[in-house]
């Protein structure tokens, strides 16, 4: 081999990395701050990322000065596990107002004038009527808005100046924010804009805005309909834990059937992920665990637990695999498996009757990476569940009694 073969080899091998950490950062950070070195290399490859993701996704990729962002369009819109962790209806609610009160201020702005503005934009009767209301009275409500501030200085759209959070929320200091107006107006991914459907939002139920929302135009032609059929999928297999074949149309069955193979190929090769072909379905698993929200094993109580509460739903469900498993049945019998790992749990999770809640949250777990389903306040084992199921260990060429 020539030193002008091998080095034009390891040029090559060297841009397929910075690709895949560029790809994989913007799978895990949509909205991707400068000044780490995955951002240098998504600037560096943005032609060829703008490309990849327009083809395989429909996604659109923004680079600026600063930032990149992809605007990540769902293809399931009625997954409720989704989110940012512990915001509710509320939370949400407040992350809206503090977007609309720093759309519209200064470049600098402090919380203390952040939440006088904030009582201004909450006394809409709309949102009264909604139950929403907020006072800088509160301990609670004051802690939401701190909880909405640093969600938004880890995206970039705050930076802190001067103060700390904390002296905030007792009333002893203030914070001192400069707001980065440029990063503030990508947060909003979905293809229309609220405004377009506001008119129709009171007839609308929750999923129904939602549709409304991601709804994206579609060539009425047989190559339209079949090319937003593969960005739905391909967008699927990137977003969850696994695709089922029964959660998916007829249509897109007859698809995964013949093109099933290829797509989850190319879309692993470029992510660096590992494709699995099942009867059940499909997933692309990320042997790092990174592009996951939630990682099972993982450490802590609540991590063990619902390891443990995996391996025995499999092993239950091996026999009978249509079986309703009630949270009473969970409960108990992590009630059990407390007595026997309790001196490796918290305190509080060990204590008579916090099994329901520690079985409950358990659940909720296995349900967002898709491995059970609830049904009628009851957990059903899906196929990937399988995969946690643990027998006896036996000598290397000892049959299996």
């Amino acid at each position: 081999m020539s030193p002008q073969f091998g080095l034009t080899d390891v040029l090559t091998r060297q841009a397929e990395d910075e690709r895949e950490r560029a790809l994989r950062a913007l799978l895990m950070h949509p909205l991707l701050a400068g000044g780490c070195e995955e951002y240098a290399f998504v600037r560096r490859h943005i032609e060829h990322l703008r490309e990849w993701f327009a083809r395989e996704t429909g996604w659109r990729l923004h680079v600026e000065r600063g930032f990149a962002r992809l605007y990540k369009t769902p293809a399931n819109t009625d997954d409720a596990t989704r989110g940012l962790p512990e915001f509710d209806r509320e939370r949400y609610a407040l992350l809206c107002l503090v977007c609309s009160v720093l759309e519209r201020g200064e470049s600098q702005i402090t919380l203390r004038r952040l939440g006088e503005q904030l009582l201004d934009a909450a006394v809409d009767p709309d949102l009264g009527e909604r139950g929403f209301n907020f006072s800088l009275e509160s301990h609670h409500h004051r802690r939401g808005l701190v909880q909405v501030c640093r969600f938004l200085l880890g995206y970039g759209v705050l930076s802190r100046v001067v103060g700390d959070e904390e002296t905030y929320i007792s009333r002893s200091g203030d914070v001192l924010y400069d707001v980065n107006r440029r990063i503030l107006a990508t947060l909003p991914a979905s293809p229309r804009g609220a405004s377009l459907i506001a008119s129709a939002v009171e007839r609308l139920g929750l999923e129904q805005v939602l549709a409304a929302l991601v709804e994206e135009y579609v060539p009425d032609t047989t190559e339209g309909r079949r090319t937003a059929l593969r960005h739905r999928l391909s967008r699927r297999l990137l977003d969850d834990p696994v695709l089922y074949h029964d959660e998916v149309t007829e249509e897109e069955r007859q698809y995964l059937a013949s093109q099933r193979g290829p797509m989850a190929a190319r879309l692993a090769t470029a992510a660096g992920l590992v494709p699995e072909l099942r009867s059940e379905g499909l997933a692309l698993v990320d042997a790092e665990g990174e592009l996951s929200d939630r990682r099972l094993p993982a450490v802590g109580t609540l991590a063990h637990a619902t390891l443990l509460l995996a391996e025995h739903l499999a092993e239950v469900s091996r026999d009978d695999p249509q079986r309703l498993h009630s949270m009473h049945e969970l409960a108990a019998y992590l009630r059990t498996a407390a007595d026997r790992y309790g001196q490796y749990w918290r305190k509080e999770a060990r204590a008579p009757g916090a099994e329901s809640e520690l079985a409950a949250q358990a659940a909720e777990c296995l349900e967002a990476l898709n491995l059970v389903r609830k049904v009628q306040g009851s957990v059903w084992a899906r196929p990937a569940l399988m995969r946690y199921a643990v027998r006896e260990a036996r000598r290397r060429g000892e049959s299996a009694t």
